[in-house]
């Protein structure tokens, strides 16, 4: 029967062109969350509380797992973290919704020099380290996905998002001043991650797409700080997982020049359009989260096996998951992957 591939060993296999016997299913964190009502509820916890307190957060992250939603752990459960710590307000939320920011800190790039400085051993920064730390403590194999939230996405959560979309055209010079200090700050925390000991760092950058930006400043500000934080993080010896939200039809060209293992992308993209585009890079996704939080076990099953077929590297959702998704649609995701691939070979 040969040798039984660990989910970290299956894991690292598909990030380096070794042989798998099927891909890996996972949900990395951080605005890709993988925690819902019912995994909450189940935990008799207030998910409020799990984002101030390490032993919560390890115990949801662990709870994933074991449900057999996923085959990773992942934490944190937001994109609040760094934004909060630059001087935005959030609200945490209740068990059906995710932490937000109701409030920015500057109203300009211009004032970037007042942000407050970062204290990585205090606030949410510690609770995130301490709990994966508490998850390496475990000794599984079972590989830990740290997360940072994208430049663009970080940037745009401290300010009016509007306002600094136009600021990087209108105060170029000092929108990428401002993004510098943005992205030290993230390649901060991303190797904070690695040394509690993060198998994996996944960067979302939802708000830094090539719809909102365009290709011209896709390329200037997305791409060109995104590898930044990949050329930081790849220097310690660990993968990266980007995702990116939207079409990528326009900006594929530029898509390229991401360094990193791993692209994610929303359920609007074409899988096999982003494979034939992108044949430097691993392709990760993309299950429909409207599809996995309002439709029936059925269409999960479809979508699955559809990302089967269509060969994907890493099958995931598209994105985070709605709070409410149902329990038996998420492990609905790995039943079929673990089962579909010989049905999914047979169907082409």
């Amino acid at each position: 029967m040969g040798n039984i591939l660990t989910e970290k060993k299956r894991l690292f296999n598909s990030l380096s062109n070794k042989k798998v016997d099927r891909p890996p299913c996972i949900c990395p964190g951080g605005m890709m969350n993988m925690v819902t009502k019912d995994l909450i509820d189940q935990l008799g916890v207030e998910f409020s509380e799990a984002h101030h307190n390490p032993n919560l957060m390890a115990d949801l992250a662990e709870l994933v797992y074991k449900e057999k939603c996923f085959e990773n752990y992942g934490v944190p459960f937001c994109m609040t973290i760094e934004s909060e710590a630059f001087g935005a307000k959030v609200k945490f939320g209740n068990n059906s919704i995710e932490p937000h920011v109701t409030q920015y800190n500057i109203d300009s790039v211009a004032d970037y020099k007042s942000l407050p400085k970062v204290d990585y051993a205090k606030k949410r920064f510690a609770v995130v380290l301490k709990a994966i730390e508490i998850l390496k403590g475990k000794e599984t194999d079972i590989p830990i996905i740290g997360n940072i939230t994208g430049p663009i996405s970080t940037a745009s959560s401290i300010m009016e998002p509007v306002d600094f979309y136009k600021e990087l055209r209108k105060k170029n010079k000092l929108a990428h001043e401002y993004l510098e200090v943005v992205t030290d700050s993230l390649i901060e925390f991303a190797l904070l991650q690695i040394k509690a000991g993060a198998d994996v760092i996944a960067i979302s950058d939802p708000s830094g797409t090539g719809e909102i930006l365009g290709p011209k400043f896709f390329d200037e500000f997305a791409v060109k700080y995104i590898n930044k934080i990949i050329d930081a993080v790849q220097s310690e010896g660990v993968p990266v997982i980007v995702h990116i939200c939207g079409q990528m039809k326009n900006v594929y060209g530029k898509v390229k020049k991401l360094r990193s293992e791993v692209l994610s992308f929303d359920s609007i993209v074409n899988i096999k359009e982003a494979i034939n585009n992108l044949p430097n890079h691993y392709i990760m996704g993309n299950i429909s989260t409207y599809a996995l939080e309002f439709g029936e076990k059925e269409k999960i099953q479809e979508l699955t096996k559809h990302c089967l077929k269509q060969e994907v590297d890493i099958v995931s959702p598209a994105c985070g998951l709605g709070m409410n998704s149902p329990l038996e649609n998420i492990q609905t995701i790995l039943q079929t992957v673990k089962g579909g691939v010989k049905n999914a070979a047979s169907e082409n």
